[in-house]
């Protein structure tokens, strides 16, 4: 009985060990992706789901290295850096809702968890249910199982490679957010030139208290207009980085 347990540890433990480089790289991952590891979630549910991702993972990765603080350490630092270029994209969304929301005057009509404008509210969960119905999971799983051959097991991320790319990426999230609220800012401006002719052709008149109403319920009607066309492109570009973290789609 003793001679059969002790088979099973030496059998069970180099899968023990592999699982658990695994689980580094995926447990710091878990701290900052979107929609598998947000606040919204309870803990003891992101938990789970890092252990189901790392069962999924270390069955179809060669993982030959000892454990140690290096290892340690370089697979946590990893796994954070591929959760934040996650991170970016999925902010974006946010970032053109409070863009949108500064211009059509619709900012903290209500919040979630964390403080944020309304338009950023809906688009952020809409995205978020959309790349999770899209199969966000196996995505996550593939670009996982993908990164081991670009960024081997214990292998540093050299300082100004990854600057380069934190830039880079935070550059596109900027650029995708931009892009995704220039509708909003072509009604803005739209409307505080309309606003602007008003006043000078009626001074007596309060344009404020017409204009208010109207911006809102025009933003509203735009919003429901260009939030699918929004999805969609904010859809494409987070798949993009979930197949390629390293340059996300980018040229």
């Amino acid at each position: 009985m003793i001679e059969a347990l002790l088979a099973l540890q030496d059998a069970a433990l180099p899968i023990a060990m592999a699982s658990f480089t695994v689980f580094l790289r995926i447990g710091a991952l878990m701290l900052v992706v979107p929609g598998l590891g947000d606040r919204l979630i309870p803990t003891r549910v992101r938990l789970v789901t890092a252990f189901a991702l790392t069962a999924a993972v270390a069955p179809a990765v060669d993982l030959q290295a000892e454990i140690g603080p290096r290892l340690i350490v370089a697979e946590t630092v990893t796994g954070l850096a591929l959760g934040a270029v996650l991170r970016f994209v999925a902010q974006a969304l946010s970032m053109a809702g409070v863009m949108a929301a500064q211009l059509t005057s619709l900012a903290q009509l209500f919040g979630t968890v964390e403080p944020s404008s309304a338009i950023g509210n809906v688009l952020n969960l809409a995205g978020l249910c959309l790349i999770m119905a899209s199969g966000l999971p196996l995505m996550v799983v593939e670009m996982l199982i993908r990164s081991y051959d670009i960024l081997p097991l214990g292998g540093h991320l050299d300082g100004s490679d990854a600057a380069r790319w934190g830039i880079a990426r935070v550059a596109q999230a900027f650029a995708l957010a931009i892009a995704m609220a220039a509708p909003f800012a072509l009604a803005a401006l739209i409307y505080n030139a309309a606003m602007g002719v008003i006043n000078r052709a009626m001074p007596q008149l309060m344009v404020a208290l017409v204009g208010a109403p109207a911006i809102t319920g025009a933003s509203g009607v735009l919003l429901l207009l260009s939030a699918p066309l929004l999805l969609a492109i904010w859809k494409a570009a987070m798949v993009a980085v979930l197949a390629d973290p390293i340059t996300g789609g980018a040229p």
